[in-house]
């Protein structure tokens, strides 16, 4: 399988493909680096996010998971960047509840090109996030994306 790892602000990241489309986002540096035009774009628009000129990905994705959860991925894909909004709003745009959208959330293969990092709790809390470094991660990236958050962590 193709990969391809990066340095971030949120430490190194290895993307992966599978068919032409990425399938996953994962901390750390993967070994046996096998590059592909696609990862190397991938990459690139990465970068172009943690440097603030791109706000969105135009990238071809196929997350492995359950119809709900594709559906709920696909929600959250078109929460604008810069913007939140709660696990119950995103419930009851995909017709689902908060509990089975927070697993859906929690189970993104793709966190940050599937911007899971934009649902907060229904008080704007900042509540779970399956990248590496937890829900100080979710903070940075929404503060990379101008968001102001009123019940943010103490760093």
């Amino acid at each position: 399988m193709p990969l391809l790892s990066l340095h971030s602000p949120v430490g190194d990241l290895t993307l992966f493909e599978e068919d032409g489309a990425l399938v996953a986002l994962d901390w750390g540096w993967g070994a046996d680096q096998a590059p592909s035009a696609l990862l190397e774009e991938a990459c690139s628009q990465l970068h172009a996010y943690f440097d603030g000129t791109r706000t969105h990905f135009d990238l071809p994705f196929s997350p492995q998971g359950t119809d709900h959860q594709k559906a709920i991925w696909a929600a959250i894909s078109t929460v604008p960047y810069g913007t939140t909004i709660s696990y119950k709003e995103l419930a009851e745009k995909t017709g689902s509840v908060a509990r089975a959208t927070g697993g859906a959330c929690g189970a993104n293969p793709l966190p940050i090109l599937i911007p899971c990092h934009r649902i907060l709790a229904a008080d704007g809390k900042l509540t779970g996030y399956s990248g590496e470094g937890g829900v100080e991660t979710k903070q940075a990236l929404l503060r990379l994306e101008g968001v102001n958050i009123p019940h943010q962590l103490d760093l």
